[in-house]
C-alpha cells in the first residue's frame, strides 16, 4: 500500500499541474478565438477528431491490452523486452496507417461529426483537421509509451508530460494573438496562414509531450528495437483482447458523432461544440485528479492480483477503491455544480456566455460519481483479460446516449441543447455502471456493493448541507451579476472559495457522524500532499 500511495501522490501532483495548465491553455484559446461561435466550433471539432481516437486508445485498447500483457511479458527471462519490441513496431505501423487514412478522409470526418455546419464553417473545420489529424499518431505513441511506463510501475511521467503540451500550446496561442489579434470567431476572417499557425502549433504540443516520455524510458529497463517478426508473439490473444475494444471504439465514435451532429445545429449564438468541450475540460479536472490518480495504481495492483488468481484480494481492492473515490468525487461534483457559473466564467469571454455554458457543465457533473465507479468496474474486467463484456455494457450505454441525444432537439430549445445532451450522457453512464456491476458480480461473486452504495448515499446526504453553504457564498457574492463573473481570474477565485466552504462543511458533517471512510480518505490525502 505504501507504493500505491506514493504512486498516487506522483500521479495526483502531475495530473493537477497538467489539468491546471490545461485550463490555462483553454483560457488563452478562448481569448484567441472565443468560446461560442462558428470559428470556435469549427476548430473544436477539428482538434477533437484525433482526441476521440486517443481517448479510446488510452482508456480502452492500450489499457485493456498493454498493462495486463506487459505484466505477463515481464515474467519472461528477458523481462518482456522481445515481445514489447514487436508490439511497439506493430502499433506504430497501425497508428501511422490510421493517421494517413484519417487525413485522406478529413472532409468526410468533419461531415460525420458536424453535418449541420454551413459550407464556410465546414471548409474551415476541414482545413483545421488537416493540421490536427497528425496528432493521432503522436497521441497513440504517447499512450503506448505511457501505459507501458505505468505497467512497469513508472507512474509519474505519463501524468506530467502533458504539461509540456500545454506550455507549448499556450505559447503558440499567444503568438497567434500577437500576429492576428484576438477573439477571431468569424469564419470570414480566417486565411491559410492563420489556420497553419493555430493548427500547426496545437499539433506541435502533442509531439512535444510524446517526445518527453522517451526521456524517462530508460527507467523501464527495456531497450526497444524495430522488430517486424510478429509471428509467435501471441497476436491471436492480443487480437481477441483488442478486437472487442476496437469495437468499443466504433461504438464510442458513433455516440460522439450523433451528439456532435445534434450540437452542430445549434452552432453560432448558442452553447454548442466548443462550449461542450470546454465544459468537459472543467468536468475532467476533478475526474482526473481524483479518479485517475488513485485508480491507476489500483488497476496495476488489480492486474497483478487477477493474474495470480487472488480473487478475494481483487474484491477487496474494488471495495476500497469505490469507497475512497466515492467520498472524494461526491463533494467534488457537489462543489463544482454549485460553482458552475463561476467555473464556466473561467473559459468564456463574459458573464452571459458563462451563464449559457454553466448548464452544460452541470449536465456532465451529474455523471461524475457513476463514472468513478465505472472506472473501477471496467478495469477489473480488463485485469482479467476480459474486453468482451465491457463491449456489451458499452453498447448498452451507447444505445441510451444516442437515443436520448436524438430526442433532445424535439423537446429542448437550442440554447439548452448542449446541456440536455450532456445530462443524457450522464444518465446513460448511470445505467451502464448498474449493468456493469451486476455482470461483475456474476463473475466474481459478492462485491460488497450494498455496503458501497450505502457509503455513497451517506456521502450524498452529507453533501446536501455542504452544497447549501456553497450556494450561500455564491449568492452573497452577487450570483451571476457579482464579482465572481467579472473575469476569468475572479471566476477561478470564486470556485476555490465556494469549494473550500463546501468541503469544510462536508468534512465536518462526516466527522460528527464518524464516517469510517473519512479517516482513511484524510490519511490518503495527507500522504498524497506530504509526498
Amino acid at each position: 500500500m505504501h507504493s500505491l500511495g506514493r504512486a498516487s501522490a506522483m500521479i495526483a501532483a502531475g495530473t493537477l499541474v497538467s489539468r491546471v495548465t490545461g485550463l490555462l491553455r483553454a483560457m488563452v484559446l478562448v481569448l484567441a478565438i472565443g468560446s461560442i461561435g462558428h470559428a470556435s466550433d469549427a476548430f473544436a471539432i477539428a482538434n477533437q477528431l484525433p482526441n476521440y481516437i486517443f481517448q479510446v486508445i488510452s482508456a480502452g485498447v492500450l489499457t485493456a491490452v498493454i498493462v495486463p500483457q506487459v505484466v505477463k511479458w515481464s515474467g519472461h527471462e528477458d523481462g518482456g523486452q522481445a515481445y514489447i519490441s514487436k508490439f511497439f513496431t506493430l502499433a506504430a505501423v497501425i497508428l501511422l496507417g490510421v493517421t494517413v487514412l484519417a487525413m485522406l478522409c478529413a472532409p468526410l470526418l468533419v461531415t460525420a461529426f458536424a453535418a449541420k455546419f454551413n459550407a464556410a464553417q465546414h471548409a474551415l473545420a476541414t482545413a483545421f483537421a488537416l493540421w490536427c489529424l497528425p496528432q493521432i499518431f503522436f497521441y497513440g505513441m504517447f499512450a503506448l509509451l505511457g501505459e507501458t511506463l505505468n505497467a512497469r510501475r513508472v507512474f509519474g511521467p505519463y501524468a506530467w508530460a502533458p504539461i509540456a503540451n500545454n506550455v507549448v500550446s499556450i505559447a503558440g496561442f499567444i503568438l497567434f494573438m500577437s500576429l492576428f489579434g484576438s477573439n477571431r470567431n468569424d469564419v470570414e476572417y480566417w486565411d491559410a496562414a492563420m489556420i497553419a499557425v493555430l493548427g500547426g502549433l496545437t499539433t506541435l504540443g502533442i509531439v512535444t509531450q510524446t517526445v518527453l516520455l522517451l526521456v524517462f524510458w530508460r527507467r523501464t529497463g527495456l531497450r526497444i528495437r524495430v522488430d517486424f517478426g510478429w509471428r509467435g508473439m501471441g497476436l491471436g490473444e492480443i487480437r481477441n483482447l483488442a478486437g472487442w475494444t476496437v469495437a468499443m471504439l466504433l461504438v464510442g465514435l458513433a455516440v460522439s458523432s450523433v451528439q456532435q451532429n445534434v450540437l452542430s445545429g445549434a452552432s453560432g449564438e448558442n452553447a454548442a461544440t466548443a462550449a461542450w468541450f470546454n465544459a468537459w475540460l472543467i468536468f475532467m479536472l476533478p475526474y482526473s485528479i481524483i479518479v485517475m490518480s488513485i485508480g491507476t495504481p489500483y488497476f496495476t495492483q488489480l492486474s497483478e492480483h487477477a493474474s495470480a488468481g487472488r480473487d478475494d484480494e481483487v474484491r477487496a481492492d474494488i471495495g476500497r477503491a469505490v469507497r475512497t473515490l466515492g467520498l472524494l468525487v461526491v463533494i467534488a461534483a457537489t462543489a463544482v455544480i454549485v460553482a458552475a457559473v463561476p467555473a464556466a466564467r473561467i473559459i468564456t469571454n463574459g458573464p452571459a456566455q458563462a451563464v449559457a455554458l454553466a448548464p452544460v457543465l452541470v449536465g456532465f457533473l451529474a455523471g461524475l460519481v457513476p463514472l468513478a465507479v465505472q472506472f473501477v468496474v471496467q478495469r477489473t474486467f480488463y485485469a482479467y483479460g476480459d474486453t468482451r463484456t465491457p463491449f456489451f455494457f458499452t453498447v448498452f450505454q451507447a444505445a441510451i446516449a444516442i437515443g436520448l441525444a436524438l430526442l433532445m432537439p424535439l423537446f429542448v430549445p437550442q440554447e439548452l441543447l448542449a446541456a440536455a445532451v450532456a445530462a443524457a450522457q450522464s444518465l446513460s453512464s448511470l445505467a451502464q455502471v448498474i449493468l456493469a456491476s451486476w455482470l461483475l458480480h456474476r463473475r466474481l461473486g459478492s462485491l460488497g456493493m450494498a455496503g458501497n452504495l450505502w457509503a455513497l448515499a451517506r456521502f450524498t446526504l452529507a453533501a446536501i448541507p455542504a452544497a447549501a453553504a456553497g450556494w450561500g457564498v455564491y449568492l452573497l457574492a452577487g450570483a451571476e451579476t457579482g464579482w465572481m463573473t467579472a473575469g476569468m481570474f475572479q471566476g477561478a477565485v470564486g470556485v476555490c472559495l465556494i469549494g473550500a466552504v463546501a468541503l469544510v462543511v462536508y468534512v465536518a458533517i462526516l466527522a460528527v457522524f464518524r464516517a469510517p471512510e473519512l479517516r482513511a480518505a484524510v490519511g490518503l490525502v495527507r500522504r498524497l500532499v506530504g509526498r
